[in-house]
């Protein structure tokens, strides 16, 4: 018994040739899985470029600016010295004839310091917090102190200052040149010194800090409690 079997075209299958010898399938990777990790790295390069530009841009600009303006180091100078008063004290040791040979003796001291601040600069200078040290023969004795400030672009400025010694006590050897240079000499020599530092403004922008080192020796009459002998010198610029 035969059966007859219809054949409809879509229950067929093609039948293809088989592939060239030489052929190679091409494989293509989906975009869409990629990593993010290559394009953070991408935006942090151009960030980082970008800020590098701008930095040299801003380098250049102040260079620029420095050298049309020609900055110039500040100036700060002791101007007067006055003695407010002196004071000496002495313990002597009874088995001593002289006065020039005492135990201890403590000095008392108020002096008045004046400074002048002078900016010949186009640009202002910010000055910071300065401190004052008053020696005797290398011994310190007080301090004064002047608050930072600004100053204008071509200004002068006038700042004054007390230090106030209150019966400071040295010791034998200490005490007995102080007799001597208060009875015999009348004549007492202190020194004092200070670093100013102050910074220079430009467009919005300060300068790196610059130091100016003060150093003045003194002398003072006890019994003209007066100023007798200044002089001042100035290490120079420092960064």
């Amino acid at each position: 018994m035969t059966s007859d079997t219809t054949i409809t075209p879509h229950n067929r299958h093609p039948i293809r040739p088989p592939p060239p010898s030489n052929y190679h399938p091409h494989y293509y990777p989906n975009s869409s899985t990629s990593s993010p990790s290559a394009s953070i790295k991408g935006c942090c390069c151009c960030l980082f470029l970008l800020f590098s530009f701008l930095a040299l841009v801003a380098v250049a600009v102040v260079l620029v600016v420095l050298l049309a303006l020609k900055p110039k180091k500040p100036e700060f100078s002791l101007q007067q010295v006055g003695v407010q008063y002196i004071n000496l004290a002495s313990t002597t040791n009874p088995s001593s004839q002289t006065i020039t040979s005492p135990e201890s003796a403590s000095l008392s001291l108020a002096i008045r310091m004046l400074f002048t601040a002078k900016n010949d600069n186009k640009v202002g200078i910010k000055y910071e917090d300065s401190t004052f040290n008053i020696m005797y023969r290398g011994i310190p004795l007080g301090r004064g102190s002047v608050p930072g400030f600004y100053q204008p672009a071509h200004s002068v400025r006038q700042l004054q200052t007390m230090v106030t010694v209150d019966r400071v006590s040295l010791m034998q050897s200490d005490a007995a040149n102080l007799i001597s240079d208060a009875i015999t000499n009348d004549r007492v020599e202190l020194r004092i010194m200070g670093d100013v530092r102050a910074k220079i403004r430009i467009i919005g922008l300060t300068s790196p800090g610059v130091q100016v080192s003060i150093d003045c020796a003194i002398a003072i009459s006890p019994k003209k409690q007066s100023l007798i002998y200044k002089q001042c010198g100035f290490d120079g610029l420092q960064l």
